[in-house]
């Protein structure tokens, strides 16, 4: 086991320090200065080091710099009798794991070595996980493994596609998948987002134009297709285009060619048009606002991204993933959730799908106050969510915490909305998921009936399983094995 270093030119910290800890069997190595700690860090290393703020020879700001450096997964403690909050700041803006102000507690501090410990072996876990390929995309969940599927059978395919899905669902993620192992995978991937731009200037984004074509067009530039030749153009938010633009873009779809605005020679187009709408596409053509022969051209091959909320289950395999990409990028220790937190999380609905939760992730990393996150460390959207059990007033029946199953097939007679009416839900998508020709029908309901019931229950025991097994009439046995088969524990 790796011993605990302890940094002080305070005689009598070291030694209270050392014999705490030697009586908790912990091996300790104690050093009086930064020159010594350096030195003998060329040959070795500590599982957790506490350093003093303020020693004569080196500054233990310092020091955790030049420690982190070198080893930036390694918890450092930093101990100071001077508690102003620039030297807070200046700690936890070093990575350090935690700030102790002297005088402290033994037995806190004692604690607070122990937690840091525990990190440190955590935290060469996840370098091991780190060391392979990060992942395109995540998803345990069916309807994510329905998307791999198809991504997989298009990959030796050049078809235009269709992605549809919520906004914050990963579309252009699924795109660029879609790019990337597609036989066009080494060209250029180029995005545009057509309700981002005025109308005004989106026809120039898309075709280019030549000198002089308008006021202020004092150079010919090449439009978002010239751009894209041999690869993929995605067009993001499709259904916002202007009709116009899409009589345009039909004829490109069409022939193959387009002119830049103010040009008069045609450009060929050798480009893979991938759409993305959150909008119902067929409404607008209804509406009259999107062009029928545009929506048939586009909709060759067409992607449903589930929004999270259907796909629960892969929130905390997705929470750990943001946890720790946001603390690589902030420089930090990453963030755990306790199990009550992550019940919370799992009960949510996310508006903003996995944004939303991406988002989340990276604000808990800068503002909860210790390593474990705890539910009530979660940000006032969640914690302000109502609960069924909140919401249950006089006159009201609670709203279903379960994730409700969406359903494009035929409506079933109304159950009234009473107590069976999520029974008449579960029906209609098992007729989707039949008239589909999906595998496993009867796994991929009973898991997600399943996730539903514990998640819920977690949720409403604060993450206590014992409490949720005797709820729902299991045992204890039984709701953690369910837990590890569903993948719901991170």
């Amino acid at each position: 086991m790796k011993s605990i270093w302890i940094v002080d030119d305070d005689h009598s910290i070291r030694f209270v320090l050392e014999k705490a800890l030697t009586r908790e069997g912990l091996p300790v190595r104690c050093f009086s200065n930064t020159r010594e700690l350096l030195a003998a860090l060329e040959e070795d290393s500590p599982q957790v080091l506490v350093s003093d703020i303020r020693m004569p020879g080196g500054s233990g700001l310092d020091l955790l710099a030049k420690v982190k450096e070198k080893h930036p997964g390694l918890p450092v403690i930093i101990m100071t009798a001077y508690s102003d909050l620039d030297s807070a700041v200046s700690a936890f803006q070093g990575g350090a794991f935690e700030y102790l102000p002297k005088p402290f507690d033994l037995s806190r501090a004692v604690e607070l070595i122990r937690r840091a410990q525990e990190e440190s072996l955590r935290e060469a876990a996840v370098e091991q996980e780190s060391a392979a390929q990060l992942p395109e995309m995540l998803g345990q969940a069916p309807a994510m493994q329905d998307v791999f599927r198809a991504i997989g059978r298009l990959s030796q395919s050049n078809v235009t596609v269709l992605i549809t899905g919520e906004s914050g669902s990963g579309k252009e993620l699924v795109a660029r998948a879609l790019h990337k192992h597609s036989p066009r995978g080494e060209g250029p991937f180029v995005a545009i987002n057509t309700a981002a731009i005025p109308k005004d200037l989106l026809e120039s984004e898309l075709f280019g134009h030549e000198r002089g074509a308008f006021t202020g067009a004092q150079a010919t530039r090449r439009g978002r297709f010239e751009q894209a030749e041999g690869g993929t153009l995605f067009l993001d938010e499709i259904g916002d285009m202007p009709l116009d633009l899409q009589t345009r873009l039909l004829r490109v779809l069409s022939d193959g060619q387009y002119y830049r605005v103010g040009g008069h020679s045609p450009l060929r187009s050798n480009v893979r048009v991938i759409a993305a709408t959150h909008q119902n596409l067929e409404e607008r053509v209804r509406q009259g606002a999107f062009r029928e022969d545009l929506f048939h051209r586009l909709n060759v091959i067409r992607l449903r991204l589930p929004p999270l909320r259907e796909r629960r289950e892969d929130v905390p395999v997705l929470a750990r993933f943001f946890l720790q990409r946001s603390a690589t990028e902030l420089g930090v220790e990453p963030k755990r959730l306790s199990e009550a937190a992550l019940a919370s999380l799992c009960a949510f609905d996310f508006p903003g799908n996995v944004r939303q939760l991406e988002n989340i992730c990276h604000w808990l990393s800068v503002m909860a106050p210790s390593q474990q996150v705890e539910a009530k460390d979660l940000p006032q959207e969640l914690l302000q969510a109502e609960r069924p059990a909140e919401q249950a007033v006089a006159g009201e029946a609670p709203a279903p915490a379960a994730p409700s199953f969406v359903s494009s097939g035929p409506a079933l007679p109304s159950f009234g909305g009473g107590p069976d009416a999520w029974v008449a839900e579960m029906a209609r998508e098992a007729r989707r998921l039949l008239a589909a020709g999906e595998p496993e029908v009867w796994d991929q309901l009973c898991r997600r009936f399943e996730a539903s019931l514990i998640m819920t229950a977690l949720d409403m025991t604060r993450g206590r399983r014992i409490e949720a097994a005797q709820k729902l009439g299991i045992g204890r046995n039984t709701i953690t094995r369910k837990i590890q088969e569903l993948g719901l524990d991170v």
